[in-house]
């Protein structure tokens, strides 16, 4: 089986808390990622929107586009407003010949509001969750037709941030919007990440391997403090840094022939946890229980030729 390893560059840019930033360029983000062993970074804001401009700055740093988020409210807004902007993501998207689009939903999400505690997220009722779904998986559908699949990250302080709701919502919505697996938000909610894969594995296309840290969860008073106090306290970190088991979680991707991309998304302070040497300790961490769950790891970056 082959897998691939990438990172997100929120370890280095954070847009929802700026003080949670490294005033790094995109160059040095990308080189930093490459010297510790990754060979895909997903898309930031200091990413060029232009495949002209983007295709020389990947080759140069040796990595792929392994990804990026669009923010989608299909919760409350039509298709047709989603689909025009998301339109021009897809294009750029194809013409570097990224493997997905992740799928977030900000519709009444309070994730990146500091204002609003954990205990006050959305939460839909069985038909609104059914109508969503229906929804998102005739997008899903639509942008799989334009060239591009999606991927749906289930997110802390969104519609669907439970177990409980990532089932209702995987069992009202089609093959036609695949899945991202975050364990760290699945833990973070309370879930439980080997369940979500034995239930979920078919319609998994993409994984993050956030960590978190225990003892910060646990401690959050969630009728007060927010998902962004949260981040700021210390709650996500990289694989090896935190309290997940990563050695089961990747056997049990291995056990149904996941192959793809492992992508490291911890945002947290660069101050506390430089993201250069954190991005050490995921990738030896990864490559761990990657080798010993059976996983060839590839090692070639930007396509050679």
């Amino acid at each position: 089986m082959k897998a691939k390893l990438g990172m997100s560059p929120i370890a280095w840019w954070n847009d929802d808390l700026p003080e949670l930033s490294d005033d790094v360029s995109l160059e040095e983000c990308l080189r930093q990622s490459r010297s510790a062993g990754f060979t895909g970074m997903e898309q930031g804001r200091r990413f060029p929107n232009n495949p002209n401009e983007m295709l020389p700055i990947l080759r140069a740093a040796d990595v792929t586009l392994c990804g990026g988020w669009f923010s989608g409210t299909l919760v409350d807004e039509e298709l047709s407003a989603n689909k025009d902007r998301i339109a021009p993501m897809i294009e750029l998207f194809k013409a570097v010949n990224a493997p997905c689009i992740v799928y977030g939903e900000v519709g009444r999400s309070i994730q990146g509001d500091r204002s609003k505690p954990l205990a006050t997220k959305p939460r839909l009722g069985d038909d609104e969750m059914k109508a969503y779904a229906r929804r998102v998986t005739e997008f899903g559908e639509w942008c799989a037709d334009q060239g591009m699949p999606l991927s749906y990250h289930h997110h802390m302080a969104a519609v669907v941030e439970t177990e409980p709701e990532l089932d209702a919502f995987m069992k009202n919505s089609g093959e036609g919007i695949p899945l991202l697996l975050d364990a760290g938000h699945l833990a973070f909610a309370g879930g439980d990440v080997l369940r979500a894969i034995d239930n979920h594995h078919a319609r998994i296309n993409h994984v993050h391997v956030k960590d978190i840290r225990q003892a910060v969860v646990s401690g959050l008073d969630r009728s007060r403090q927010s998902f962004l106090d949260a981040v700021a306290l210390g709650a996500f970190t990289v694989p090896g840094d935190g309290s997940l088991d990563f050695g089961a979680i990747v056997q049990r991707f291995a056990d149904y022939g996941y192959e793809g991309w492992f992508v490291v998304e911890a945002e947290q302070d660069p101050r506390k946890s430089p993201p250069q040497k954190m991005a050490e300790i995921g990738h030896v961490e990864l490559m761990r229980v990657m080798t010993s769950a059976g996983y060839t790891v590839e090692t070639e970056g930007f396509p050679k030729g």
